[in-house]
Protein backbone atom coordinates (compact mmCIF):
# COMPACT_ATOMS: atom_id res chain seq x y z
CA UNK A 1 0.00 0.00 0.00
CA UNK A 2 1.38 3.57 -1.26
CA UNK A 3 2.13 5.50 1.78
CA UNK A 4 2.39 9.43 2.23
CA UNK A 5 5.27 9.32 4.71
CA UNK A 6 9.14 9.15 3.16
CA UNK A 7 10.14 7.18 5.85
CA UNK A 8 7.31 4.21 5.24
CA UNK A 9 9.23 1.04 3.18
CA UNK A 10 7.20 -2.02 3.01
CA UNK A 11 9.78 -3.75 1.23
CA UNK A 12 13.66 -3.70 0.02
CA UNK A 13 11.90 -2.95 -3.32
CA UNK A 14 11.11 0.28 -2.14
CA UNK A 15 14.06 1.59 -1.18
CA UNK A 16 15.63 0.25 2.06
CA UNK A 17 19.16 -0.44 0.29
CA UNK A 18 21.60 2.24 -0.94
CA UNK A 19 22.31 1.40 -4.18
CA UNK A 20 24.88 3.55 -6.22
CA UNK A 21 23.60 5.98 -8.90
CA UNK A 22 22.22 5.63 -12.11
CA UNK A 23 19.14 7.81 -13.28
CA UNK A 24 18.59 9.28 -16.90
CA UNK A 25 16.36 12.12 -17.93
CA UNK A 26 15.34 12.94 -21.35
CA UNK A 27 12.88 15.62 -23.41
CA UNK A 28 11.39 16.42 -26.51
CA UNK A 29 9.10 20.14 -27.16
CA UNK A 30 7.91 20.78 -30.62
CA UNK A 31 9.10 24.28 -30.42
CA UNK A 32 5.92 24.94 -33.48
CA UNK A 33 3.32 24.02 -30.61
CA UNK A 34 1.80 20.70 -32.40
CA UNK A 35 1.22 18.21 -29.76
CA UNK A 36 2.65 14.55 -29.93
CA UNK A 37 1.82 11.74 -27.42
CA UNK A 38 4.02 10.43 -24.95
CA UNK A 39 4.84 7.40 -27.35
CA UNK A 40 8.08 8.92 -27.96
CA UNK A 41 9.31 10.21 -24.83
CA UNK A 42 8.49 6.55 -23.35
CA UNK A 43 10.68 5.28 -26.08
CA UNK A 44 13.61 7.94 -25.77
CA UNK A 45 13.22 7.11 -21.82
CA UNK A 46 13.51 3.11 -22.27
CA UNK A 47 16.69 2.93 -24.61
CA UNK A 48 18.34 3.69 -21.00
CA UNK A 49 16.66 1.21 -18.71
CA UNK A 50 20.24 0.10 -17.17
CA UNK A 51 20.45 3.64 -15.84
CA UNK A 52 17.35 2.97 -13.00
CA UNK A 53 15.98 -0.03 -11.25
CA UNK A 54 12.63 0.44 -11.36
CA UNK A 55 12.52 2.08 -8.07
CA UNK A 56 11.01 5.37 -9.86
CA UNK A 57 9.69 6.73 -13.28
CA UNK A 58 7.63 9.43 -14.15
CA UNK A 59 7.04 11.73 -17.10
CA UNK A 60 5.90 15.70 -17.47
CA UNK A 61 3.87 16.72 -20.45
CA UNK A 62 3.22 20.87 -21.49
CA UNK A 63 -0.15 21.27 -23.21
CA UNK A 64 -1.43 18.27 -22.43
CA UNK A 65 -5.49 19.65 -20.83
CA UNK A 66 -6.74 22.24 -23.92
CA UNK A 67 -10.09 21.73 -22.82
CA UNK A 68 -9.14 22.88 -19.04
CA UNK A 69 -5.95 25.20 -19.59
CA UNK A 70 -7.73 28.10 -17.53
CA UNK A 71 -7.78 25.46 -14.25
CA UNK A 72 -4.96 24.17 -12.21
CA UNK A 73 -5.02 20.59 -12.29
CA UNK A 74 -4.10 18.56 -9.16
CA UNK A 75 -2.95 15.27 -9.35
CA UNK A 76 -2.74 13.52 -6.26
CA UNK A 77 -1.91 10.36 -4.83
CA UNK A 78 -3.85 8.98 -1.71
CA UNK A 79 -3.39 6.19 1.08
CA UNK A 80 -6.80 5.60 1.19
CA UNK A 81 -10.24 6.89 1.18
CA UNK A 82 -10.18 8.65 4.31
CA UNK A 83 -6.94 10.35 2.83
CA UNK A 84 -9.14 11.42 0.10
CA UNK A 85 -11.93 12.55 1.82
CA UNK A 86 -10.07 14.67 4.13
CA UNK A 87 -8.43 16.27 1.04
CA UNK A 88 -11.90 16.99 -1.08
CA UNK A 89 -13.18 18.71 2.60
CA UNK A 90 -10.40 20.92 2.13
CA UNK A 91 -10.29 21.59 -1.45
CA UNK A 92 -14.02 22.38 -1.46
CA UNK A 93 -13.72 25.17 1.32
CA UNK A 94 -10.82 26.38 -1.02
CA UNK A 95 -11.33 26.07 -4.69
CA UNK A 96 -14.19 25.91 -6.91
CA UNK A 97 -13.95 22.17 -8.49
CA UNK A 98 -14.79 22.36 -11.83
CA UNK A 99 -14.18 18.32 -12.83
CA UNK A 100 -12.81 15.67 -11.05
CA UNK A 101 -11.72 11.99 -11.42
CA UNK A 102 -10.13 9.23 -10.65
CA UNK A 103 -6.77 8.93 -13.50
CA UNK A 104 -7.83 6.32 -16.24
CA UNK A 105 -4.75 3.54 -15.63
CA UNK A 106 -3.76 0.09 -16.80
CA UNK A 107 -2.60 -3.17 -15.16
CA UNK A 108 1.13 -3.13 -16.15
CA UNK A 109 3.61 -6.33 -15.12
CA UNK A 110 6.13 -4.54 -12.51
CA UNK A 111 3.65 -2.28 -11.35
CA UNK A 112 1.73 -3.09 -7.90
CA UNK A 113 1.09 -1.41 -4.64
CA UNK A 114 -0.41 1.51 -6.60
CA UNK A 115 -2.19 4.29 -4.38
CA UNK A 116 -5.66 5.58 -5.02
CA UNK A 117 -5.08 8.20 -8.16
CA UNK A 118 -7.00 11.18 -8.79
CA UNK A 119 -7.06 14.41 -10.75
CA UNK A 120 -8.93 17.71 -10.18
CA UNK A 121 -9.21 20.87 -12.19
CA UNK A 122 -9.63 23.64 -9.77
CA UNK A 123 -10.15 27.00 -9.66
CA UNK A 124 -9.43 29.38 -6.59
CA UNK A 125 -12.56 30.92 -4.51
CA UNK A 126 -12.69 34.23 -5.09
CA UNK A 127 -13.97 35.22 -1.89
CA UNK A 128 -10.65 33.26 -0.46
CA UNK A 129 -8.09 35.18 -2.42
CA UNK A 130 -10.21 38.49 -1.49
CA UNK A 131 -9.60 38.20 2.19
CA UNK A 132 -6.02 37.29 1.69
CA UNK A 133 -2.91 39.61 0.29
CA UNK A 134 -1.66 36.81 -1.64
CA UNK A 135 -1.71 36.60 -5.33
CA UNK A 136 -3.64 33.79 -7.48
CA UNK A 137 -0.10 31.70 -7.40
CA UNK A 138 0.75 32.06 -3.94
CA UNK A 139 -2.54 30.55 -2.91
CA UNK A 140 -2.23 27.65 -4.30
CA UNK A 141 1.40 27.12 -3.90
CA UNK A 142 0.17 27.67 0.29
CA UNK A 143 -2.69 25.04 -0.19
CA UNK A 144 -0.47 22.67 -2.15
CA UNK A 145 1.81 22.97 1.06
CA UNK A 146 -0.84 22.53 3.40
CA UNK A 147 -1.83 19.44 2.07
CA UNK A 148 1.42 17.73 1.48
CA UNK A 149 2.19 18.72 4.99
CA UNK A 150 -1.19 18.10 7.15
CA UNK A 151 -2.96 15.78 6.01
CA UNK A 152 -1.82 12.03 6.60
CA UNK A 153 -1.81 10.15 3.58
CA UNK A 154 -1.85 12.37 0.86
CA UNK A 155 0.36 13.85 -1.67
CA UNK A 156 -0.55 16.65 -4.63
CA UNK A 157 2.35 15.59 -6.92
CA UNK A 158 1.19 17.97 -10.01
CA UNK A 159 -0.67 21.30 -9.85
CA UNK A 160 -0.28 23.41 -12.61
CA UNK A 161 -2.38 24.45 -15.81
CA UNK A 162 -2.36 22.77 -18.95
CA UNK A 163 0.48 19.80 -17.44
CA UNK A 164 0.48 17.06 -15.63
CA UNK A 165 3.19 15.29 -14.01
CA UNK A 166 2.49 11.05 -13.93
CA UNK A 167 4.98 9.56 -11.54
CA UNK A 168 5.32 5.96 -9.82
CA UNK A 169 7.43 3.17 -8.34
CA UNK A 170 8.45 1.01 -11.42
CA UNK A 171 10.70 0.97 -14.65
CA UNK A 172 9.92 4.56 -16.73
CA UNK A 173 8.72 2.63 -19.63
CA UNK A 174 6.14 0.88 -17.25
CA UNK A 175 4.89 4.10 -15.91
CA UNK A 176 4.75 5.70 -18.74
CA UNK A 177 1.97 2.36 -19.98
CA UNK A 178 0.60 2.44 -16.40
CA UNK A 179 -0.93 5.82 -17.06
CA UNK A 180 -1.34 5.70 -20.78
CA UNK A 181 0.60 8.18 -21.92
CA UNK A 182 0.72 6.69 -25.72
CA UNK A 183 -2.75 6.88 -25.99
CA UNK A 184 -4.54 9.21 -23.84
CA UNK A 185 -3.05 11.99 -23.82
CA UNK A 186 -1.17 14.75 -26.47
CA UNK A 187 1.27 17.38 -25.03
CA UNK A 188 3.96 20.11 -27.21
CA UNK A 189 6.48 19.34 -24.73
CA UNK A 190 7.68 16.20 -22.74
CA UNK A 191 9.93 15.37 -19.84
CA UNK A 192 10.64 11.64 -18.40
CA UNK A 193 13.32 10.30 -15.50
CA UNK A 194 14.13 6.78 -15.04
CA UNK A 195 15.40 6.39 -10.98
CA UNK A 196 18.61 5.13 -9.68
CA UNK A 197 17.95 5.73 -5.48
CA UNK A 198 21.20 6.43 -3.98
CA UNK A 199 20.28 7.92 0.04
CA UNK A 200 16.35 8.03 -0.21
CA UNK A 201 13.51 5.67 -0.27
CA UNK A 202 11.83 4.71 -3.62
CA UNK A 203 8.45 5.72 -2.82
CA UNK A 204 5.39 7.05 -5.12
CA UNK A 205 5.58 10.22 -3.91
CA UNK A 206 9.40 10.55 -4.15
CA UNK A 207 9.71 9.90 -7.93
CA UNK A 208 10.72 11.98 -10.76
CA UNK A 209 9.40 14.95 -12.05
CA UNK A 210 8.74 17.03 -8.70
CA UNK A 211 6.57 19.92 -9.60
CA UNK A 212 5.23 22.81 -8.61
CA UNK A 213 2.54 25.03 -9.94
CA UNK A 214 3.36 24.62 -13.82
CA UNK A 215 7.40 24.11 -13.06
CA UNK A 216 8.76 20.22 -13.32
CA UNK A 217 12.17 19.02 -12.53
CA UNK A 218 13.98 15.66 -13.39
CA UNK A 219 17.06 15.68 -12.39
CA UNK A 220 20.07 13.09 -12.16
CA UNK A 221 22.33 13.43 -9.37
CA UNK A 222 23.47 14.37 -6.03
CA UNK A 223 22.88 17.73 -4.36
CA UNK A 224 26.03 17.81 -1.57
CA UNK A 225 24.86 21.35 -0.60
CA UNK A 226 20.91 19.85 0.36
CA UNK A 227 20.62 21.00 3.95
CA UNK A 228 22.03 24.19 3.42
CA UNK A 229 19.62 24.79 0.20
CA UNK A 230 16.88 23.41 2.27
CA UNK A 231 17.14 25.66 5.35
CA UNK A 232 17.38 28.78 3.73
CA UNK A 233 14.17 28.33 1.50
CA UNK A 234 12.37 26.92 4.62
CA UNK A 235 12.75 30.06 5.56
CA UNK A 236 10.25 31.34 2.46
CA UNK A 237 7.36 29.16 3.45
CA UNK A 238 8.33 26.11 1.68
CA UNK A 239 8.28 22.34 3.09
CA UNK A 240 11.02 19.96 2.60
CA UNK A 241 9.29 16.59 3.46
CA UNK A 242 10.00 13.98 0.81
CA UNK A 243 13.70 13.13 1.69
CA UNK A 244 14.76 13.79 -1.33
CA UNK A 245 17.00 16.48 -3.21
CA UNK A 246 15.43 16.75 -6.28
CA UNK A 247 12.61 18.67 -4.30
CA UNK A 248 14.66 21.77 -2.97
CA UNK A 249 15.65 22.38 -6.24
CA UNK A 250 12.40 22.59 -7.61
CA UNK A 251 11.25 25.01 -4.68
CA UNK A 252 14.44 27.35 -5.16
CA UNK A 253 13.45 27.77 -9.25
CA UNK A 254 9.83 28.25 -8.00
CA UNK A 255 11.23 30.88 -5.52
CA UNK A 256 13.75 32.32 -7.95
CA UNK A 257 11.46 33.04 -11.05
CA UNK A 258 8.01 33.56 -9.16
CA UNK A 259 9.02 35.75 -6.07
CA UNK A 260 12.39 37.65 -6.83
CA UNK A 261 11.22 37.79 -11.18
CA UNK A 262 15.05 35.86 -12.30
CA UNK A 263 14.87 34.90 -15.90
CA UNK A 264 16.31 31.77 -16.71
CA UNK A 265 19.56 32.77 -17.43
CA UNK A 266 20.30 34.57 -13.81
CA UNK A 267 18.52 31.67 -12.19
CA UNK A 268 21.45 29.33 -14.19
CA UNK A 269 24.37 31.76 -12.56
CA UNK A 270 22.40 31.05 -9.03
CA UNK A 271 22.11 27.53 -8.60
CA UNK A 272 25.06 26.58 -11.19
CA UNK A 273 27.16 29.67 -10.61
CA UNK A 274 30.41 30.44 -11.84
CA UNK A 275 33.81 30.05 -10.08
CA UNK A 276 35.34 33.00 -8.59
CA UNK A 277 38.27 32.76 -11.13
CA UNK A 278 35.74 32.16 -14.05
CA UNK A 279 34.11 35.46 -12.95
CA UNK A 280 37.27 37.14 -13.10
CA UNK A 281 37.54 36.45 -16.67
CA UNK A 282 34.50 37.98 -18.08
CA UNK A 283 33.67 41.18 -19.11
CA UNK A 284 33.55 44.25 -16.82
CA UNK A 285 28.97 44.17 -17.28
CA UNK A 286 29.19 40.38 -17.08
CA UNK A 287 31.17 40.35 -14.11
CA UNK A 288 28.93 42.66 -12.12
CA UNK A 289 26.04 40.87 -13.18
CA UNK A 290 27.42 37.36 -11.63
CA UNK A 291 29.32 38.86 -8.41
CA UNK A 292 25.71 40.51 -7.69
CA UNK A 293 24.27 37.08 -7.79
CA UNK A 294 26.29 35.45 -6.21
CA UNK A 295 26.26 37.44 -2.89
CA UNK A 296 22.56 38.12 -3.25
CA UNK A 297 21.42 34.51 -3.08
CA UNK A 298 24.55 32.61 -1.73
CA UNK A 299 22.78 29.80 -0.01
CA UNK A 300 21.20 28.94 -3.16
CA UNK A 301 24.47 27.64 -4.85
CA UNK A 302 23.64 24.18 -5.75
CA UNK A 303 27.06 21.91 -5.30
CA UNK A 304 27.55 18.64 -6.09
CA UNK A 305 27.37 16.60 -9.74
CA UNK A 306 23.89 16.58 -11.12
CA UNK A 307 22.04 17.33 -14.79
CA UNK A 308 18.47 18.39 -14.58
CA UNK A 309 15.82 19.56 -17.42
CA UNK A 310 13.22 21.73 -15.76
CA UNK A 311 10.23 22.33 -17.61
CA UNK A 312 7.61 25.43 -17.57
CA UNK A 313 4.73 26.25 -19.63
CA UNK A 314 5.78 27.09 -23.44
CA UNK A 315 9.69 25.48 -22.73
CA UNK A 316 12.51 23.30 -21.39
CA UNK A 317 16.10 23.96 -19.84
CA UNK A 318 18.80 21.78 -19.38
CA UNK A 319 21.43 22.95 -17.16
CA UNK A 320 24.71 20.69 -15.80
CA UNK A 321 26.85 21.51 -12.37
CA UNK A 322 29.74 24.13 -12.87
CA UNK A 323 32.08 21.20 -13.40
CA UNK A 324 29.68 18.84 -15.58
CA UNK A 325 29.96 15.75 -13.85
CA UNK A 326 26.70 14.54 -15.24
CA UNK A 327 26.13 13.50 -18.81
CA UNK A 328 23.70 15.28 -21.03
CA UNK A 329 23.23 15.65 -24.66
CA UNK A 330 21.06 18.58 -26.66
CA UNK A 331 20.29 18.38 -30.31
CA UNK A 332 17.36 19.69 -32.70
CA UNK A 333 15.43 18.62 -36.05
CA UNK A 334 13.47 21.24 -37.77
CA UNK A 335 10.99 22.46 -34.85
CA UNK A 336 11.71 19.91 -32.50
CA UNK A 337 14.55 19.91 -29.94
CA UNK A 338 15.33 17.18 -27.76
CA UNK A 339 17.61 16.95 -24.40
CA UNK A 340 18.83 13.42 -23.20
CA UNK A 341 21.61 11.72 -20.35
CA UNK A 342 22.68 9.88 -23.31
CA UNK A 343 22.85 10.01 -27.10
CA UNK A 344 20.74 6.88 -27.86
CA UNK A 345 17.96 8.70 -26.26
CA UNK A 346 17.43 11.04 -28.74
CA UNK A 347 18.65 9.14 -31.87
CA UNK A 348 16.02 6.59 -31.28
CA UNK A 349 13.56 9.19 -31.82
CA UNK A 350 15.05 10.94 -34.21
CA UNK A 351 18.25 9.35 -36.22
CA UNK A 352 19.17 12.00 -38.63
CA UNK A 353 19.74 15.76 -36.56
CA UNK A 354 20.40 18.99 -37.93
CA UNK A 355 22.67 19.79 -34.48
CA UNK A 356 23.92 17.52 -31.48
CA UNK A 357 25.90 19.18 -28.81
CA UNK A 358 27.12 18.61 -25.25
CA UNK A 359 26.22 21.64 -23.32
CA UNK A 360 29.06 22.76 -20.92
CA UNK A 361 28.90 22.98 -17.15
CA UNK A 362 27.08 25.65 -15.49
CA UNK A 363 25.68 26.90 -19.20
CA UNK A 364 21.58 26.46 -19.80
CA UNK A 365 20.70 24.88 -22.99
CA UNK A 366 16.87 26.62 -22.92
CA UNK A 367 14.16 25.69 -25.91
CA UNK A 368 11.07 27.69 -26.31
CA UNK A 369 7.75 27.68 -28.52
CA UNK A 370 8.61 29.65 -31.53
CA UNK A 371 6.66 32.88 -32.20
CA UNK A 372 2.90 31.88 -33.00
CA UNK A 373 3.48 28.34 -30.93
CA UNK A 374 0.34 27.04 -29.27
CA UNK A 375 0.51 26.42 -25.77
Amino acid sequence: MFNSNPNYNSSPFEGEVRIPSGCAVSAIINRSGKPMTGEKIIRSISTMHDRSNGLGGGFAGYGIYPDYKEYYAFHLFFNDFQAKKATEDFIITHFEIVYSSEMKTRKVKGIGNEPLIYRYFLYPLSKRLTNSLMDEEQYVVKCVNKINAEINGAFVFSSGKNMGIFKGVGYPEEIGKFYLLDEEYQGYAWTAHGRYPTNTPGWWGGAHPFGLLDYSIVHNGEISSYDANRRYIEMFGYKCSLQTDTEVITYIIDYLIRVKKLTLQEIAKVISASFWSTIEEKSEEEKRKEIFLRKAFPSLLINGPFSIIFGFSGGIMALNDRLKLRSMVCAEKGDFAFISSEECGIRVIEPKLDKIFSPSGGQPVIYTLKEGGTL
